[in-house]
């Protein structure tokens, strides 16, 4: 749906732009009605060969690796659309080529606001998300029902639904913009009110005493959008509150809308006019999306997929605290050496996984972590009032 609404967005709207090619995995002669069918092709190389810059939407951790590594070594710069390959691979490859998250869907949408936000002299204290439903373990049937009505894939629909997406949304967002999480899984408080619920997540990162990340759960208003908690100048109080944003010292700042593959054109643009990264991981991410078991497995038991499947959902969490945690974004056809209980974080030591460019990446990444990592004594020797913060 992203490539055939984007590459549509293009072809009417942006007469200076041209798709070069369509990379696709699936035989060429199996579409019937896809715009621009010409320009299909299998071939990464060719892909690559007649572009400037490459969107990679294909929601795949693996594919999309493969293709971002290649892009980059025939120097292209790259934007995503893709927060599942942002935050399991995403930071190696932020160091080492030009890749940004686009504006639309909820990351880059809330990157977006954040610059605007910035430019009119506030300071975000919280990133927010807007979560319409919640079940954390739905149905086959459910999903396969709502799949077919709202025209996306199961897999995507099971990964909304379970929370899994919003928990990925919310950690490339604290990881790009330096923000941090209250607890495992996030708060996701219902609302009736935003800017009452703002407000008490404005005293929340007050007391936490750095920025963080979460979501609500609208009840009475519309969700779909994103929105930031700030603080600002006290000598601007009286004017923000004629302003209609309330007397302060917290102000909720909606987005109302995010707009998915329409928007991403913004950020093509931002990128081929010279412009700096909108969002990525960051190459020193401090927060990640682990696997929490639904439900008891025994061991041996087949895991066809992490993201989107029945078995695991995804929760944010603090790196440092979890160091042998398996990212989600890496369970793919894969096994388990040992059972596990329903709520389970799963461990590199529960579960196989199956030789990838992606899994060479991340351990890569967890061994240097590991590496730099403050040893204990460090902390107990640091002078008085220092903080020693583990990266």
């Amino acid at each position: 749906m992203i490539a055939r609404c984007f590459i549509r967005l293009i072809q009417t709207h942006y007469q200076d732009m041209e798709i070069s090619h369509v990379l696709t995995r699936r035989p060429l002669n199996t579409f019937s009605d896809f715009p621009m069918a010409d320009r299909l092709t299998n071939s990464i190389d060719q892909l690559v060969d007649g572009a400037d810059l490459i969107v990679e939407c294909s929601g795949d951790v693996f594919h999309g690796t493969e293709v971002i590594e290649r892009a980059f070594e025939a120097g292209l710069q790259v934007v995503t659309v893709n927060a599942e390959l942002q935050v399991t691979t995403g930071s190696y490859l932020a160091g080492k080529g030009f890749l940004t998250e686009a504006e639309g869907d909820q990351p880059g949408s809330l990157a977006a606001l954040h610059e605007e936000a910035l430019m009119m002299g506030f300071k975000p204290l919280v990133y927010g998300n807007m979560k319409g439903y919640l079940n954390h373990d739905p149905s086959p049937e459910d999903m396969a029902y709502w799949a077919k009505r709202q025209g996306i894939s199961v897999d995507q629909t099971t990964s909304f639904t379970d929370g899994t997406k919003v928990q990925i949304e919310q950690v490339i967002v604290g990881n790009g913009l330096g923000a941090s999480i209250t607890q495992q899984g996030l708060q996701g408080l219902a609302s009736t009110n935003l800017t009452e619920t703002g407000n008490l997540l404005g005293m929340m990162a007050d007391r936490l005493g750095q920025p963080f990340v979460d979501y609500v759960i609208p009840a009475g208003f519309p969700a779909g959008g994103v929105f930031l908690v700030c603080r600002h100048d006290d000598e601007q109080r009286e004017a923000i509150e004629y302003f209609k944003l309330g007397p302060g010292p917290y102000y909720t700042l909606v987005r109302p809308f995010h707009l998915c593959s329409l928007e991403v054109g913004k950020t093509v643009r931002r990128v081929l006019s010279g412009g700096s990264v909108l969002l990525n991981n960051s190459i020193a991410p401090t927060l990640g999306v682990g696997a929490i078991a639904k439900r008891a497995m025994r061991a041996g038991e087949l895991v066809e997929r992490g993201i989107g499947g029945y078995q695991f959902r995804g929760e944010a969490l603090k790196l440092d605290q979890h160091p042998d945690h398996v990212p989600i974004g890496l369970l793919r056809k894969t096994a388990l050496k040992r059972a596990v209980e329903p709520g389970q974080l799963v461990t590199f030591d529960d579960i196989d996984i199956l030789p990838s460019r992606a899994l060479d990446i991340v351990m890569q990444m967890r061994a240097e972590r590991a590496e730099n990592a403050v040893p204990n004594h460090s902390v107990k020797n640091a002078p008085a009032g220092m903080a020693v913060l583990d990266s």
